[in-house]
């Protein structure tokens, strides 16, 4: 017998059970047209504004917009560009351009939950269309919405707000394991093909891009566990550019309207248009502050206006839905070879910044060959480390290949700590019941830990989870497909310490230190492959210095490890060196055990003032080896990412 066939069979009825439920499940042409008559009936047309400008706030940081356009000229356009790095910041911020809007929003997003800042954000986008602004939402599937209650009463709610789903697998907003499993069998291709982009427009006058989702994480709102990450908001004439590609998206054959779905749909026959669940906050009294400093002139004046920096063009650089078909024009897909042409015009340092450092064989290509220029340029690399990750599996490819990166490539890599203590961060919004307290605390820590917060100087407060508030764990990441995001393996791993932790999600470069880019692009292969994505290039000294600070705050000693070859052992260093480079090499097995490289903590003193590279003759005297896994709760988990790294290079294009 064929041993194969067991598996082959297994994989079968997988299929055949999935696509039975779908088929099952789905909606006949008839079913789906009264469905949508039935949210179509439903929609308000009320509009309880009847000003020219309907009703929107007064509000200096949308004024730049016109301040831009006026300063500008065809030839030479001006913009103003507002670096958005603190997750408190990014949310007033949207909330204030969303009450400032005129005519219209549109809002485009890979993630959108339902917890306290993406539920104040959706009923300020509501609340929008309610006063007479038309009001479009498009989210990919995978991360849309997990709430068929919501979705139905949003597609019924007003004739303002319209919102579409992007790319659903077997037509339905909420997929379950066997979905996902009968799309990888059946489709595998079409459902790893994301939405990735991310953009909040305004008028068509100001965006902001970049890495942030509509969730607590990316607002510094989460007792758990918050995205380091960085948007940008651009003011002047580009915005129409996002405007043109948000319309490409938006009226592709794979952004469905949520009422045309068939889970939806059903939903809307059996129930009709249900109200929208009244909100139930975990933190109100945060949510109220949020909402009233998003109005607060003052607040907006201080926080973005005055820091904003006057450029000249500004390119919004951004994937067409296009992308996603087996035969595309190069013009469908700019973003990645256009990232890479930045790369390679870099005459002296690439300052790169990634959450994930997986690299195609041709971004592997690009480095090697610029390795070899006589200078080369520097590459300076921030990325996550196994403690401060959330996805160990894509951080276990990256250590397998630690010693290409460094040896063949000259990356300096600082990898980002679980509990940074100089981080962009609104502590007082993480904790409830005052400032930190000078206490330490060990244990396991995770995202399961006791509930504790770590505060700006390494101390330890207690957080939201400490008032008896039930806090989900965090099972959504944006380097895989949902498929791989559950169980234990999809979670950050447990630490050593407790505390809220935080993680790399910023995706930002700058270039010979003049030439800036925020944006989406995980420059890996997935960003490459498989997902849209959108980058904003902004060519200004003074914004990319800003940008270049923020990044290397970040790789300070303070917020990161520098990952450094080994101090070599006496004797047989050579042949170390040799096995784990034909280890490395092999296709599936990796289990050469001493590594090439490990992480590095700095050890100020008087002979090391201040920090130095790997190649400084001081390096092994100011800094101290701090192992492979630093702050990791070493145990099973050490293992089951040894197993990834030694099997899992198969998984590199979709990771």
């Amino acid at each position: 017998m064929n041993r194969r066939f067991p598996a082959l069979a297994a994989r079968c009825a997988v299929l055949c059970v999935a696509l039975l439920g779908s088929a099952c499940a789905s909606l006949s042409d008839r079913q789906r047209e009264r469905a949508a008559g039935i949210a179509a009936g439903a929609r308000s047309s009320v509009v309880e504004c009847t000003q020219a400008d309907a009703c929107a706030l007064s509000s200096p940081l949308y004024d730049l917009a016109g301040q831009a356009r006026a300063a500008s000229t065809p030839e030479a356009p001006r913009h103003y560009a507002v670096i958005l790095d603190q997750g408190s910041d990014a949310l007033l911020a949207r909330l204030n351009l969303i009450r400032s809007a005129r005519t219209r929003i549109d809002l485009q997003t890979y993630i959108f939950d339902k917890d306290d800042s993406a539920r104040l954000v959706l009923d300020e986008l509501l609340a929008a269309a309610r006063r007479g602004v038309k009001v479009r939402v498009l989210i990919d599937q995978l991360s849309a919405i997990a709430d068929l209650e919501i979705l139905a009463a949003l597609s019924g709610a007003h004739e303002n707000f319209a919102i579409r789903i992007y790319n659903p697998s077997f037509g339905k907003a909420k997929l379950n394991y066997f979905d996902y499993a009968g799309s990888v069998l059946c489709c595998f291709r079409r459902f790893n093909q994301r939405m990735h982009t991310k953009l909040l427009l305004v008028d068509d006058r100001i965006g902001i891009s970049g890495g942030r989702n509509y969730q607590d994480d990316y607002f510094d709102w989460d007792a758990e566990y918050n995205f380091r990450d960085r948007d940008v908001l651009v003011a002047g004439p580009e915005a129409a550019a996002m405007a043109d590609n948000f319309q490409a998206f938006w009226e592709a054959r794979r952004s469905v309207p949520a009422e045309r779905l068939n889970d939806v749909g059903r939903t809307l026959l059996d129930e009709g248009v249900p109200a929208m669940p009244v909100p139930r906050y975990l933190r109100p009294e945060r949510v109220q502050a949020a909402s009233g400093q998003a109005s607060d002139p003052e607040v907006m004046r201080t926080r973005f206006v005055e820091v904003a920096f006057p450029v000249g063009a500004v390119r919004y650089i951004a994937d067409l839905p296009q992308k996603h078909r087996r035969e595309r024009r190069d013009d469908d897909a700019p973003a990645a070879p256009e990232l890479e042409a930045l790369i390679r015009s870099a005459q002296s340092e690439v300052l790169l910044q990634t959450p994930y450092l997986v690299m195609s064989k041709q971004a592997q290509a690009m480095f090697r060959e610029m390795r070899e220029r006589q200078p080369p340029p520097r590459v300076l690399v921030s990325t996550n480390s196994l403690a401060a990750t959330d996805n160990p599996v894509v951080y276990s490819m990256s250590f397998k290949y630690k010693r290409r990166y460094l040896r063949e490539f000259g990356f300096q890599i600082h990898e980002y700590k679980p509990f940074p203590e100089d981080a962009p961060v609104d502590y007082a919004a993480l904790m409830p019941e005052g400032p930190p307290l000078a206490t330490s605390t060990s244990g396991t820590g995770g995202s399961g830990g006791s509930g504790r917060v770590r505060g700006p100087s390494g101390s330890i407060g207690p957080s939201a989870g400490s008032e008896g508030e039930t806090t989900r764990r965090l099972q959504r990441t944006e380097s895989r497909p949902s498929f791989l995001s559950s169980g234990a393996g999809s979670e950050p791993l447990p630490l050593k310490r407790a505390g809220v932790r935080m993680g790399l999600h910023a995706k930002s470069m700058v270039i010979d230190g003049g030439t800036a880019v925020i944006g989406t692009h995980n420059f890996d292969p997935r960003s490459e492959n498989y997902n849209t994505e959108a980058a904003v290039v902004i060519q200004d000294p003074a914004f990319a210095q800003a940008l270049a600070d923020s990044i290397r705050r970040d790789m300070s000693p303070r917020n990161a490890w520098v990952i450094a070859p080994r101090a070599k052992p006496p004797v047989f260093s050579g042949l170390d060196y040799s096995l784990g480079k034909v280890s490395e090499s092999l296709p599936i097995f990796d289990v050469w055990p001493w590594r090439y490289a490990t992480s590095y903590e700095f050890q100020p003193g008087p002979d090391c003032p201040l920090p130095v590279g790997p190649k400084d003759p001081a390096f092994h005297r100011c800094y101290v080896a701090v192992g492979d896994f630093p702050e990791v709760n070493v145990g099973p988990k050490w293992l089951y990412t040894r197993v990834l790294t030694a099997f899992g290079a198969g998984l590199v294009p979709i990771l």
